[in-house]
């Protein structure tokens, strides 16, 4: 089951830091247009699609990577002052009650929305430069899958954890500055950043 978690995990991971490269391109694509607007009175017709796609396909495949990271917000008051073995268990049944049909009905929504868009190969209404926007409607679907894939991942670590009564290792990846001084005890200290290590979840978040 922990191979389980590891595969997925690096696969999330890989995707993430893969589609993280969109930031570059959309700062430089908006760079590029404020430069053509203000400097040389001549803007694009395009930068308004460019950087609503981007920025759309950043969220939406991302998703999976910041659920891998126990990134996502969360309300947790109450879920830090218990044990592993009781958090475990309340996000096992939270996943079969809403993550789980939450996303499925996504993936089976966004399949049509974005079969329709293909269809007739939908191109943008608010831009003259007729940007296509049917494969960024298709981001919706691949979010979505992945996801559904994570969720897995984060399931059987909740079967880990309450059958050995602490949450196993995570893939070690970009972590807040304050946490790596929090662990090396204000030493600096050389990671691999593939290196699983053991993290506090309540503190995560």
């Amino acid at each position: 089951m922990l191979q389980v978690i590891h595969t997925i995990d690096r696969f999330t991971t890989w995707v993430g830091r893969s589609f993280a490269w969109l930031i570059l391109l959309m700062a430089f694509g908006m760079g590029y247009e404020v430069i053509s607007r203000y400097l040389f009175s001549a803007p694009t017709a395009w930068a308004y699609d460019m950087s609503y796609i981007l920025y759309g396909t950043l969220f939406m495949v991302g998703g999976a990577y910041t659920l891998s990271r126990n990134a996502h917000v969360r309300g947790d008051f109450l879920y830090r002052l218990w044990k592993p073995r009781t958090q475990a268990t309340v996000e096992l049944i939270l996943y079969f009650l809403f993550f789980f049909p939450g996303i499925l009905a996504l993936v089976f929504a966004g399949w049509k929305y974005a079969a329709r868009s293909w269809q007739y190969m939908e191109t943008s209404v608010f831009s003259p430069a007729g940007v296509p926007i049917f494969h960024f409607k298709t981001m919706l679907v691949v979010g979505a899958v992945l996801l559904l894939i994570q969720g897995v991942a984060q399931v059987c670590r909740c079967l880990v954890c309450i059958r050995t009564g602490e949450w196993p290792a995570d893939v070690r990846d970009v972590t807040e500055l304050e946490d790596q001084l929090l662990e090396s005890g204000g030493q600096d200290e050389a990671v691999d950043p593939l290196d699983d290590v053991s993290t506090t979840r309540g503190s995560e978040r």
